[in-house]
């Protein structure tokens, strides 16, 4: 294997609507940057949406009245969130919104240039706004289109192995250059700063709505020393497996049939009707899905009672389960009138009063309808396979309010860094991987003019170089039984099953022990790659690693706190959502005493801290001018 080596004053790792955002805005400071990525049209900006993909910002239209500290404040009580970043997001929500308008991004307004909103989760406000479906897509292909015009170098495919790191600082990346995916090639790209915008680590669980294309890379940042932040709390909802979409809005709102069957597809059953003896209750429960699509343990009585049921007919009773659009449920018109009012009232507003559901998601929202036909999937013909997935990562890596880790040069920026808490407002990650960049950007541009010119001791070159040799020889002196890809799938499934929306302490702690001992001994374990199996092996590696981190994390937590966000702790003294419902999901709620704490995880160790608070400004105008001159070097 060749290995080269090049020189950059900053690199950024990812080629998201975060990725490209950062790299812009370093490009048009005049910072020397390069753009690596495993795959341009990868990741989960680029590939994923929802009926009506939410961004969130600042109020902007007439009536609503809004301001910094409220969007801040609303930030804030998500729980378990610092106030410095809650400050930030709220206060650039702005800046970022009409940046990306400027690209080309039609979100809409009103006749008169008012970019009014919708309420959405989490949200007391007005504050969401949509460019559609592909909102996230948008973004990014808008943001692609300017780093093209800026000329920034992009390096793909690029996989991006290890994080070279010296007393503290970041020194460079390692990387496998997969031009020739049977025999690649390997590069060390030596930096000053270096910015991650890698997303979520998605490929840790199997049941996940992420595109495949989406895997993350949190592990390499996590063994370098970076600490994770907030890792046990993330984001499950109903999603289709094929293709991998949420199932949230108007596809839950026209009143879909919920089927389970067998392995094979035989044995249909209505399996809501089974639990359910108030059919109206059922369909009203159905609907707010719509709204309420993350499981919340706060609604496991309420409507996430659904997702409970899911989980339970497709992991504990190890059937399939499908959405049925051309049949009403028990193939019965639907008792509008018996539902509950918002859902009544919503319906005649749509004029969705069709027959089936198809007739009324047609009627509610065709493109919803498109979207599935162009992915090889006729909802008026077929049903709809679907599992209770992994949507979204709330923590992440540890940063501060520049969106630096605790390792200097290394910022975290997008999903990969964990500025969310307990629970988030509905389209704020797509606002914060925004903020995020800007923070980022200036705070490399300010240490740039600080600094001046960039060098890497000759001493520190020789060490990293050692240390790329020795990380690229663990593939060469692999000699176990079991290839990747095979474990790959495997641990990922366990991680489903064990650690996802319901979390049992005994399985995580029994899962958190294999996956150490395949760690420890990983070369001894996973079989010698050949060709482009050396990407899988570093994959692997990647997200056991992380595995390893949120496994320590999540058996940390359930140890103080009780059930929270998107995740049903069990334990033996609690309460069951509803008295049918296994043993298995007795749980006892958190009291929210543990909100106004951060958990970071540092290896196999977790820490405890309280949240810092939202910063209180001296809004003096001559005293922030002055303070600005100084900060930016202005005379």
């Amino acid at each position: 294997m060749n290995i080269t080596e090049h020189r950059y004053r900053t690199i950024v790792v990812g080629s998201g609507a975060a990725g490209y955002a950062s790299a812009i805005r370093l490009a048009e400071s005049g910072i020397e940057t390069v753009l690596v990525t495993e795959n341009v049209n990868a990741g989960t900006s680029r590939n994923t949406g929802s009926d009506k993909q939410t961004y969130y910002k600042l109020s902007l239209a007439s009536g609503d009245a809004d301001s910094v500290l409220q969007m801040a404040e609303d930030l804030f009580s998500c729980g378990a969130v610092d106030g410095d970043l809650a400050l930030c997001e709220a206060a650039l929500s702005v800046r970022g919104f009409f940046y990306l308008l400027e690209l080309g991004v039609p979100f809409p307004s009103t006749a008169y240039g008012e970019y009014m909103g919708y309420k959405t989760d989490h949200d007391r406000g007005r504050r969401a706004t949509s460019a559609g479906p592909y909102t996230s897509k948008m973004m990014t292909q808008c943001l692609e289109q300017r780093a093209l015009e800026l000329g920034i170098p992009v390096f793909a495919p690029l996989q991006v192995i290890r994080l070279l790191v010296r007393q503290g600082q970041i020194c460079g990346i390692l990387c496998l250059d997969r031009n020739d995916p049977q025999n690649p090639d390997a590069r060390i790209l030596l930096c000053e700063s270096l910015i991650l915008a890698t997303g979520g680590p998605a490929g840790i669980y199997r049941d996940s709505v992420y595109p495949a294309s989406q895997l993350g890379g949190s592990g390499m940042a996590l063994e370098a020393g970076v600490h994770g932040k907030n890792l046990t709390e993330w984001q499950f909802g109903m999603a289709s497996l094929h293709p991998r979409w949420n199932v949230s809005g108007s596809y839950m709102q026209v009143l879909p049939r919920f089927v389970s069957t067998d392995k094979d597809g035989e044995n249909p059953r209505e399996f809501l009707a089974e639990f359910f003896s108030d059919i109206p209750d059922m369909l009203s429960r159905i609907f707010l899905k719509g709204y309420q699509w993350p499981f919340d343990i706060r609604k496991a009585d309420g409507s996430s009672l659904i997702d409970l049921l899911v989980y339970r007919e497709r992991v504990m009773r190890r059937r399939r389960v499908f959405l049925d659009f051309t049949r009403n449920p028990l193939d019965q018109p639907i008792p509008l009138d018996q539902l509950i009012p918002e859902a009544q009232e919503y319906l005649r507003n749509a004029g969705a009063l069709q027959g089936t559901p198809i007739d009324r998601l047609r009627t509610m929202n065709e493109p919803a309808v498109r979207f599935y036909l162009d992915h090889g999937v006729d909802l008026s013909r077929e049903m709809l396979e679907i599992a209770v997935c992994a949507q979204h990562c709330n923590g992440g890596l540890a940063a501060d309010a520049n969106w630096e880790t605790n390792i200097r040069g290394v910022f975290a920026v997008g999903e990969v860094c964990g500025s969310h808490g307990v629970t988030r407002p509905g389209g704020s990650a797509l606002n914060a991987g925004q903020v995020g960049a800007i923070r980022a950007t200036d705070c490399i541009r300010r240490r740039v003019r600080e600094t001046g010119s960039w060098d890497i001791p000759e001493e520190v070159l020789s060490e990293i170089r050692d240390e790329g040799i020795a990380f690229l020889l663990q593939a060469r002196d692999a000699h176990g039984e079991r290839k990747a890809a095979e474990l790959f799938t495997r641990f990922a499934g366990e991680m489903s099953d064990a650690a996802g929306l319901l979390r049992n302490p005994a399985s995580m702690h029994e899962l958190l022990e294999r996956v150490s001992v395949l760690l420890a001994d990983y070369s001894g374990s996973v079989a010698r790659p050949e060709g482009a199996e050396l990407s899988v092996f570093y994959r692997l590696r990647d997200m056991l690693i992380t595995q390893r981190a949120v496994l320590t994390a999540m058996c940390d937590y359930a140890e103080k706190g009780g059930s929270r966000g998107s995740a049903l702790y069990t334990c033996s003294d609690g309460k069951l959502a509803a008295d049918a419902l296994p043993e298995q999901m007795r749980y006892r709620l958190d009291g929210g005493e543990l909100n106004g704490k951060i958990q970071e995880t540092v290896g196999t160790v977790c820490l405890w801290r309280d949240v810092r608070p939202i910063p209180e400004c001296d809004y003096f105008f001559e005293n922030q001018w002055k303070e600005y001159r100084r900060r930016e070097g202005i005379e």
